[in-house]
């Protein structure tokens, strides 16, 4: 299965385009919040599913939920913006709930800095912004799960 994630896009379907364009064939995205109703331009412009949760900038949106929980070949994959994680000031709540939750990866924004990194057993991912980083390029992520095996790129857009 490959996944396409990315993650404060804030409008910019430009962005978004680019980073249709450069990642070629995805099965599902998902997107990270902020602004989670990019997601449905997403999914009008790819024909693909993707699910999306919404962040601190999506408020009101009663159809948004702050946790999505996907399955991808075995592997339970934690969806969220990370705002109520307090992510800005480390992911030690983040971790701490992935592994309450008993998932294997654990997806999130808000920060618009890119992570990828193991904390224990728990992958956790930020695909930056795909629209404003808050250093270097714009970025997101395409995810390889086969079985039961991550191959995580980051991608960056000029």
């Amino acid at each position: 299965m490959i996944i396409g994630v990315m993650s404060d896009s804030h409008g910019d379907y430009q962005a978004i385009e680019k980073a249709v364009k450069k990642i070629g064939v995805v099965d599902l995205w998902l997107h990270a919040g902020d602004c989670c109703t990019d997601a449905e331009f997403l999914k009008t412009l790819t024909g693909i599913q993707t699910i999306a949760v919404a962040g601190n900038c999506d408020w009101p949106n009663p159809q948004a939920e702050v946790d999505e929980f996907i399955e991808a070949d075995g592997l339970k994959l934690w969806l969220t913006h990370g705002h109520r994680y307090e992510v800005k000031l480390n992911t030690h709540l983040l971790v701490d709930s992935a592994k309450q939750k008993a998932v294997n990866i654990a997806i999130y924004g808000h920060t618009h800095i890119l992570e990828n990194r193991y904390y224990g057993d728990v992958l956790v991912l930020n695909p930056g912004s795909v629209a404003r980083p808050y250093f270097g390029a714009p970025s997101f992520m395409k995810l390889r799960i086969e079985k039961q095996v991550v191959t995580v790129e980051v991608l960056f857009l000029p």
